[in-house]
């Protein structure tokens, strides 16, 4: 990715006005844009008549300055970061809070208590998996899924990313009442670089004054930098700042920010500064999602939206990058993010619909292939849970059968194609087809 050519600066842009600024702010539809566009949108369309494009960006910049909200934050040259709150935004928060807090009807299969937990495994895995593959991780779906299910030890690098993620997510549900610390910070680093850094000292420490800060690069030939970190030494007191606004939000606690922003915010910020050596993004994610659950945004247990920003990475980055090139303007960063996480609601609400209809439709296939009432138990199951795994032991408990019987079901539907099986230890344990659902839906045709 290359970085766009960034704005002209405020006082070149007041030196250059052709026009005076009075007349540029008492047009009121000069300075209006309601799709809130960063300069790159206005030199590749013509200004209103009579004015150049240089004019017509300031009137919008003005107009923004006039409404921008502070934050706690500056830019690493001191540069205080400030939001807007477009209509764009401001419906894109209305939607996100009404719909990941519970506000409408939920999806029964999260509603729930007997089947939520099938669906929060399913969402942790694939969130392990994209957000390790966000920072390299290289390992097949399939087999981070297999490494996960079967409980084994990880092969490489990847699988370990993978697995440090998983367990990382599930303690952030555990620590969602738990105030934002620096200590709380370093132990989710720790947490998710295990067995992955260079240098295993790296993990949960925070890098030091003389030390070499990271950087990060717009081409792999290092041809480009597109952000330097704040100096080490500004490193422990910047993190300070942010745990005070984390865990702040009250109406004493300063002036209001929306809790969806809040949230953003911390990813944000924690992006910028870089606090450690690697594993700063996994970090900043995980801390993303303690922030939404501690706001009570329970559905961001289900949502993955590593899987979002790694479909569109050059979007993700050039949100950063506006926010970094216009005078520290969050609203870039906010909308970009605010649209994956609705984007990220509407899929899941997708996914639970098709699951619901493939329960269905497995249901009354089932019955007419010959299979028994246990085996059925089975398959929809796996259909609720492609993540779950079954045992001798585990049949024969659920149906109160013989071991001989359980294990003839099982073995049966591994002989269909619904089913296969690997051995741990010294015992079998069955898991769905990869093609489970496609499966059934082209014999249900047949």
């Amino acid at each position: 990715m290359k970085r766009s050519i960034p704005p002209p600066s405020r006082e070149s842009l007041l030196r250059a006005a052709k026009v005076p600024i009075p007349d540029l702010l008492s047009d009121a539809a000069l300075g209006q844009d309601p799709d809130y566009h960063p300069w790159e949108w206005f030199t590749h369309h013509e200004p209103p008549a009579g004015f150049t494009r240089e004019d017509w960006w300031l009137a919008v910049r003005l107009r923004r300055e006039q409404t921008a909200r502070p934050t706690p934050f500056t830019l690493r040259d001191g540069t205080r970061l400030t939001y807007n709150l477009p209509d764009r935004l401001l419906r894109l928060i209305e939607d996100v809070s009404t719909r990941a807090r519970g506000e409408v009807a939920l999806p029964e299969p999260i509603a729930n208590p007997s089947t939520r937990n099938r669906y929060l495994i399913s969402s942790l895995t694939e969130e392990a998996i994209t957000s390790s593959q966000l920072e390299g991780a290289s390992t097949s779906r399939m087999r981070a899924k297999e490494m996960l299910r079967e409980g084994r030890n990880p092969q490489d690098r990847s699988e370990q990313m993978i697995l440090n993620n998983y367990g990382a997510m599930q303690e952030i549900i555990a620590l969602k009442d738990e105030p934002l610390s620096p200590e709380l910070i370093r132990e989710i680093h720790r947490r998710v670089t295990t067995g992955t850094l260079d240098d295993p000292a790296d993990a949960g420490r925070i890098q030091r004054p003389g030390e070499e800060r990271v950087r990060i690069y717009g081409t792999q030939d290092q041809d480009q930098i597109l952000h330097v970190p704040p100096p080490a030494e500004e490193l422990p007191g910047r993190m300070e700042t942010l745990c005070a606004f984390a865990n702040s939000g009250s109406k004493d606690d300063g002036p209001y920010m929306p809790p969806l922003l809040r949230a953003i915010t911390l990813h944000f910020m924690m992006g910028h500064d870089h606090y450690f050596a690697d594993g700063n993004g996994r970090t900043s994610r995980a801390v993303f999602y303690w922030s939404m659950l501690r706001q009570g945004f329970f559905l961001a247990e289900f949502l993955s939206i590593s899987r979002l920003l790694r479909r569109a990475p050059a979007r993700y980055a050039r949100s950063f990058l506006y926010t970094e090139d216009d005078d520290g303007d969050l609203t870039y960063f906010y909308l970009e993010q605010a649209r994956v996480i609705v984007r990220a609601i509407d899929d899941l609400d997708k996914y639970l619909t098709r699951k619901t209809a493939e329960l269905r439709g497995a249901n009354r296939f089932l019955r007419g292939r010959g299979l028994n009432h246990r085996q059925v138990a089975v398959i929809e199951r796996f259909l609720r849970d492609p993540g779950a795994t079954a045992t001798v032991a585990d049949h024969q408990a659920r149906h109160n059968v013989v071991a001989q019987t359980a294990r003839t079901d099982l073995q049966d539907l591994e002989r269909r194609g619904y089913l296969a099986s690997a051995k741990q230890g010294r015992r079998v344990v069955w898991f769905p087809a990869e093609d489970l659902a496609r499966r059934l839906g082209a014999d249900s045709s047949s």
